[in-house]
């Protein structure tokens, strides 16, 4: 049995006050078939995912953000797994 991993970054809000929190959670060791779990900022923005549709989420990110145009600078950090 794996303790779940958590995985954690700001986001700067446009305002450049505040920020919004997002995390992920991978729990192997669930009971369904949702190992992931997505929260970004508070409220009801939460998403449990299958890891076929975290990875096809990924994707599809990846992509669409990259037509963005370069990454910004709070962006380019390592993103260390946690316990908690």
């Amino acid at each position: 049995m794996t303790a779940p991993t958590f995985y954690r970054l700001r986001a700067p809000n446009p305002d450049g006050a505040t920020s919004t929190a997002v995390s992920v959670r991978v729990d192997p060791d669930r009971p369904d078939p949702y190992p992931v779990y997505l929260a970004v900022g508070g409220g009801r923005r939460r998403m449990h995912l299958t890891p076929d549709e975290a990875w096809a989420l990924w994707r599809c990110l990846s992509e669409a953000v990259a037509s963005l145009g370069e990454p910004p600078d709070h962006i380019r950090t390592r993103v260390a797994p946690a316990r908690r």
